[in-house]
């Protein structure tokens, strides 16, 4: 608390301790403060076992005048510290103010040096990768809060807020309660506390991006069937079945379609060799025979745009939670949130050789490729003959893409392809 024309505790200030012997999760401490004009400062301090701290302060003013104080918070970080330098990952200061997440650099703090917004409620806090500091004042009062890089010596940063003025007349008794997070950034936890607390959107210190609407409920599927299964990655399988049942529609009509277009290839390829010097007749027979067929040349695409976040958002539940960090599978991955420690160019291990970080391509980014390239055969070719060159290299491409990856990301994309050519293979026997 603050207040200019009166003594206030400080940090050299000698509290005594009147409640309580030892701060723990079933024991809570009080400790007083009196101020040379008689004023008494109290401050009851509890820590549950996630650490999550209460400080309830109250203010008795028995001196001769009123006063007006005001209750702040703050959190220093002294020195810049070194993030993970991934796009998808915000490291640094956050808050959540009127009802919206703000992530801020450090760059960008130091290049504003402050920035400020009154609100109702909210917090502020300092985020690394799984670990936050938050500040949570009372959400039935109005606040300041915001953040200031303060640059002497060396770089320090500030999440901080200030309350609205309370003012004490004399004899009156004033107090105030808040909390303060410093802990791991589990989503389980963090949702307890939001709604134990009624803190808004204090689950967004888990970076779940802007698919937000996808990735907190895929997140609690994967968990949920972790639990279930006892394996993460039986259950990024599991949930990988149940994308495809919930796409199954759709993608059999997809298959349905690029079936009937592998049909199709010869009497294309005779229309493009009958009309190859009028580009505009050979369109409007192409599409023609779509019509009298009626196939979709577009349909195909489909599961894949749907599939797109899907696979972002699984992406960024394996990169950013807790709960999925050296999460092992069965074999060689001991941590579905790491690349695929392997490579083929010391024969997974055979050789006591490592090739550089480029070359790290593992079993199953290598399987991934082959299933890719399976599927690619049950595909039509693209008409033209240098898209079909260029789709020829995707699988390859893939390859050293998937390689940086993690694994649970990888497993998930083969297993997916791996079904894929089960239901396409089935399709095609069908349609003959």
């Amino acid at each position: 608390m603050s207040q200019e024309n009166i003594n206030l505790p400080n940090k050299n200030s000698e509290w005594q301790l009147i409640e309580g012997k030892e701060l723990g999760p079933e024991n809570h401490i009080t400790i007083k403060w009196v101020s040379p004009e008689g004023i008494e400062f109290f401050r009851k301090i509890e820590v549950d076992k996630d650490y999550l701290i209460t400080v309830e302060q109250k203010v008795t003013n028995v001196s001769n005048k009123d006063i007006s104080l005001t209750q702040y918070g703050r959190i220093n970080r002294t020195g810049t510290p070194k993030t993970s330098g991934f796009y998808i990952l915000h490291e640094g200061p956050i808050a959540v103010l009127n009802e919206r997440l703000l992530e801020i650099d450090y760059d960008d703090i130091i290049e504003e040096g402050s920035k400020s917004i009154i609100s109702k409620g909210g917090w502020v806090g300092i985020t690394d990768k799984y670990w936050l500091a938050a500040l949570i004042p009372d959400q039935r009062s109005r606040i300041e809060g915001g953040f200031k890089a303060v640059l002497k010596n060396i770089e320090r940063y500030q999440a901080q807020y200030t309350s609205n003025e309370i003012v004490l007349e004399k004899g009156e008794t004033a107090s105030v309660k808040s909390n303060v997070f410093i802990g791991a950034k589990e989503v389980d936890l963090l949702d307890k506390y939001s709604n134990q607390l009624s803190i808004e959107m204090f689950d967004r210190a888990v970076d779940f991006g802007w698919f937000y609407v996808i990735t907190k409920p895929l997140f609690l599927l994967l968990h949920k069937l972790s639990d279930l299964l006892g394996n993460v990655g039986l259950s990024i399988l599991a949930l990988t079945v149940l994308i495809r049942i919930v796409l199954f529609p759709l993608a059999n009509k997809s298959f349905k379609s690029m079936s009937k277009m592998k049909i199709l290839t010869p009497k294309m390829t005779e229309i493009r060799e009958r009309y190859k010097t009028d580009k505009l007749k050979m369109q409007q027979e192409i599409m023609a025979l779509y019509k009298s067929e009626k196939v979709n040349p577009l349909s195909g695409c489909l599961p894949i745009l749907i599939q797109i976040p899907i696979f972002f958002a699984l992406y960024k539940v394996l990169f950013v939670t807790l709960e999925t960090r050296h999460a092992p599978f069965y074999g060689w991955v001991k941590d579905l949130s790491a690349p695929d420690p392997t490579t083929i160019f010391n024969l997974f291990g055979l050789f006591n050789f490592m090739p550089p970080s480029f070359l790290m391509i593992g079993a199953w980014p290598l399987l991934m490729a082959l299933t890719m390239y399976l599927q690619q055969k049950l595909n039509p070719a693209p008409p033209d003959p240098l898209q079909a060159k260029i789709m020829s290299f995707l699988p390859l491409m893939f390859l050293f893409l998937f390689a940086t990856f993690p694994a649970g990301l990888v497993i998930y994309w083969t297993w997916n392809n791996i079904l894929s050519i089960g239901q396409q293979w089935i399709i095609m026997k069908k349609t003959k």
